[in-house]
Parts: C-alpha cells; structure tokens; sequence
C-alpha cells in the first residue's frame, strides 16, 4: 500500500545560541530619535548597526533613525535614506555592517513583520530591538527579538518573534545616567556640586570598606587574598604623596575655580535672557 503525501506544517530552524549585546550609546540614541520625532509619528524605528563574533552574539554598537509611514496595514520606510546613512556610517566605521533594527513601544506591534522582512534582505537573521519608551512597567523595557518562519510545505504562514538574551554593556560612568533615563519622574538633574557629593561620599564608602577589610585580615577574622592585597597595594601606590594642607588647597582652588564657572556661565544665561526680552519688546514697539 502507497504511503500518501502528507504536508506538514513546520517552523523553520532558528539560531537558539544567538544573544546580542547593546551598548547604551545606542539605547540614548534612540530614546533623542524619539523625543525628536515628528508629531504624528507614535513611533520610531531605525538600523542597528554593529557585528556579529564567531560564537553567535551579536555587538550592537550604533544606530540611526529611518523616516517612515505606517497605517494598520502597510508600513513604508524610506529606503533611499535608509542606503545613504548607511553608507556615510561605513565611511567612518567600515567594520559595522546592518545587524537588525529597532523601534521604540513595548513589544513586536502588528507592522514588525513586514519590517523585520525587509531587513532579513539586509543582514541575514537580524535583531529586532525594541524599547518601551512609555514606561508601561515602571521602567524602559528593553527586548531583543529573532523571527522564527512558520510553514505549511513550501508556503509561508507567518513569523514569529522569539526573544534571545540581552547584554546591556555599560560602564559606571553610563550606569547613573541610564538610572536616571529610565525612571518615571526625576525632580531634577543634579548639578555637578551635587555629582561632586555623591562621588566623594561613594569615595568614603569604598575606602571605609577597605580599611575594614584590611583590619579583619590583620586580626585573623577574615582569609587574606593575594590578589586583592595586591590590588590595594598598586592602588595605594600610584597616589602621589603629598601632605593634608597641600591637598585641601588642591581641593579648594579646583572647588573655587569650578564655582567662578559656575557664577560666569549663570550670568551669561540672564544677560542673554534680558537681550532677549529687550528685543522683542523692541520688536513690539
């Protein structure tokens, strides 16, 4: 007896090791697109730029916003735009090359698939990046997405979006601004006076905890380690020497110097407040 034909209804293989890295440079890229962005546009998009290491994980270095129009059933990018950016990007950095896009709301929206189609022509199995610019969850949401195809036979059903691990890579200096990005309400920036508290109180923190570590190794409370007895000895030893007194007249010029900025760059921002206002009255006039 023949065996019949049968079709059967399949997903298409997918890469389950690929994970991808962001770094923030693009991340406040994206949330400047958005805050620029047109007033009828709900959304952003754009091209992720970066590389891909031999193990599978994709490096997203850089990004740029693609102009586009989307109604509930089609979505159309502005491709020429699209190639140039590209091309005036690789001029300065030949080695990134198109790793996926992103767009800015929670989740993959109803249009994604047919983006996600015109970037898979570009770079084989990109990244979709999306970031919740509307703090639905108390913060900004940041997902990263593959496409998965769903066949019957030989036809195409649909894609589906699978979310792979991401690395957000940033170092201190990028984390406390991030922390202040992707809170809900920040009564308001600190000044660099206030900057200037928080490290030294943070400095005093951390010199605090070496001392005590240091005494709980002497007395015998705690096992020595060599490295980090050798971290705080170079650590120590590539502070210059210098007395109490000559530090706090170091301290108290840089402090003094710092505050005159301060007081020309205030009164920079009145003088031309008043010229402002004077010449619009003028105008009136």
């Amino acid at each position: 007896m023949a065996a019949r034909d049968q079709t059967v209804l399949q997903f298409a293989p997918s890469s389950m090791s690929l994970s991808a890295k962001v770094h923030p440079v693009v991340i406040f890229n994206i949330c400047d697109c958005y805050v620029r962005r047109p007033d009828q546009a709900d959304r952003v998009i754009g091209t992720l730029l970066g590389s891909i290491s031999p193990d599978g994980t994709v490096n997203i270095r850089n990004s740029y916003a693609v102009p586009h129009n989307e109604s509930s059933d089609q979505v159309a990018l502005d491709i020429d735009y699209h190639h140039n950016m590209l091309l005036s990007h690789q001029k300065v950095n030949p080695k990134e090359v198109i790793v996926g896009w992103y767009s800015t709301g929670f989740g993959v929206s109803g249009g994604s698939a047919l983006i996600h189609e015109f970037y898979s022509r570009e770079a084989p199995n990109p990244v979709h990046l999306t970031v919740d610019t509307g703090f639905r969850n108390g913060e900004a949401s940041i997902k990263a997405f593959v496409s998965i195809n769903l066949s019957l036979g030989d036809r195409q059903l649909a894609v589906q979006f699978q979310e792979v691990p991401l690395d957000l890579r940033m170092v201190e200096t990028e984390q406390v601004g991030f922390d202040i990005l992707k809170t809900t309400m920040v009564d308001k920036m600190p000044s660099d006076l206030e900057g200037m508290e928080a490290s030294m109180e943070r400095l005093l923190t951390l010199i605090n905890e070496v001392y005590n570590y240091v005494d709980n190794v002497v007395d015998g409370r705690v096992t020595p380690d060599n490295n980090i007895g050798r971290f705080v000895s170079d650590t120590v030893a590539s502070i210059p020497k210098m007395s109490p007194a000559a530090f706090d007249t170091l301290v108290n010029d840089s402090l003094q110097d710092h505050l005159l900025l301060l007081y020309l760059s205030s009164l920079t921002r009145t003088q031309l407040g008043l010229a402002e206002k004077l010449n619009t009255a003028a105008q009136i006039l």
